[in-house]
């Protein structure tokens, strides 16, 4: 994890970097993403048909209460793998040290227990792409327990088109630290939508590989 955050830090300093939790996002507008994960073990000598070994879904909303207040909701699964469903507010500080900062907080339910969720976005932006920090813990008051994750976004704007690649890692208590990678990329379709396409391989902690499917709108 120390040197994942090494990473974070050197990265976000790059050139040619735009946007995500760490900006404010306008009053009285919204954004809604569905994501499907699809994924198989990497080694296919286990394989017992070509159908999915697994899949999961994830809704993600939010929405610009005032021109510095976030609302959303995220459900889906958190770090354990557990289903989730936390509302969250996030209030961007603005720019500090030449990036983008916002803390968030939310509370919720995963797998049925109460979860406190701190969080921190950063960001760096330029006319061509950007590069996006997320952090958060995931408190359980009624055991004790404490999982985090640290996803890290980069991404370039081509016209109406998007590439990215994320590193998503984390930990649950216990357990050792995951980190998987998985570029994607978005392309319009219609005119209110984005369809995103994407795969995903896990480096550490992770040995599945699999396909991502979403769909994106703002409103």
């Amino acid at each position: 994890m120390i040197r994942v955050c090494l990473a974070l830090a050197l990265t976000l300093f790059l050139p040619g970097l735009a946007a995500a939790g760490a900006w404010p996002r306008e009053k009285g507008t919204g954004f809604a993403s569905a994501t499907s994960y699809l994924s198989w073990a990497q080694d296919y000598t286990t394989w017992v048909s070509y159908a999915p070994a697994a899949r999961y879904d994830t809704l993600y909303l939010e929405y610009g209460l005032t021109d510095r207040w976030t609302v959303g909701l995220d459900l889906g699964r958190s770090v354990s793998g557990g289903t989730k469903l936390v509302a969250f507010v996030r209030y961007p500080l603005g720019e500090r040290l030449g990036m983008q900062i916002a803390p968030e907080l939310g509370i919720g339910q995963i797998e049925g227990k109460t979860v406190i969720r701190p969080g921190l976005s950063l960001g760096k932006g330029v006319a061509r792409g950007w590069a996006a920090a997320d952090f958060a813990a995931e408190l359980f008051p009624e055991t004790g327990n404490a999982d985090a994750k640290l996803d890290l976004t980069l991404g370039m704007n081509l016209g109406a088109r998007r590439a990215m690649v994320q590193f998503q890692t984390g930990q649950q208590t216990g357990d050792e630290a995951f980190l998987r990678i998985v570029p994607s990329v978005t392309t319009p379709l219609g005119k209110r939508f984005d369809l995103e396409l994407g795969v995903s391989y896990g480096v550490l902690g992770d040995t599945s590989m699999g396909l991502k499917l979403g769909l994106w709108t703002e409103f």
